[in-house]
């Protein structure tokens, strides 16, 4: 088992689902933004959730969600963690965990080293952080765009008190250089491992996870 933990997101099918099952992957992201190629309605989110194995957490990822849409996901769909992508405040974050009763992912685009401020306002309320490339001006997408920022903005801030993932622009090819240059112990990707944009590669995911064993 690699100590390196992996989150794929942005699953649509149940062999998706499967294929990272059966790789080793700790975390599964189903992804509810309605811009996104990989948005999911609630039927199908709920029957991919429930065709994952015990053992791999279903992370629900969101952008701005209001609470009645959170409220409709969480009636229907047996998660395990909220990822916010969006703008949500520390305030926003603190209330969602109070509200569900689950751990919440606060997601921060990095450009460049004054991005870094916003990590010590939420490294206070949040369970984890996701270390992610920010999106291009006029993005429609805050996160999913297969870009890698400057890794080496992290050397000097390898480790914060609670648990992070590095994203953005990740694959089998600069996973062990970012692993490297980072001191990450957990990684997430989407279009890393796709062969179109929402469609998932078992072969890719297995490459993948081959290129993290032993990091």
């Amino acid at each position: 088992m690699t100590s390196v933990k992996v989150k794929i997101c942005g699953l649509t099918r149940e062999a998706d689902m499967l294929a990272v099952a059966k790789a080793g992957v700790s975390y599964a992201g189903l992804v509810f933004f309605a811009k996104s190629p990989r948005n999911l309605g609630l039927a199908q989110a709920r029957d991919l959730a429930l065709a994952a194995p015990p053992g791999l957490a279903k992370v629900a990822l969101t952008v701005d969600a209001d609470d009645d849409m959170l409220d409709a996901i969480l009636h229907e769909v047996p998660l395990d963690m909220l990822q916010l992508h969006g703008r949500e405040t520390p305030q926003r974050v603190s209330a969602l965990k109070a509200r569900y009763g689950l751990p919440v992912m606060k997601a921060l685009g990095i450009a460049d080293a004054e991005d870094l401020r916003k990590i010590d306002l939420y490294a206070g309320v949040a369970d984890q952080l996701l270390i992610d490339a920010k999106p291009p001006t006029g993005s429609a997408l805050p996160g999913g765009n297969g870009l890698a920022f400057d890794w080496r903005l992290l050397q000097a801030r390898k480790y914060w008190a609670l648990p992070w993932m590095l994203a953005g622009g990740l694959s089998a090819q600069n996973v062990a250089q970012a692993v490297q240059l980072t001191g990450a112990r957990q990684v997430d990707l989407s279009s890393g491992v796709e062969s179109a944009p929402g469609l998932k590669d078992a072969d890719q995911i297995a490459a993948f996870m081959q290129a993290v064993q032993g990091l």
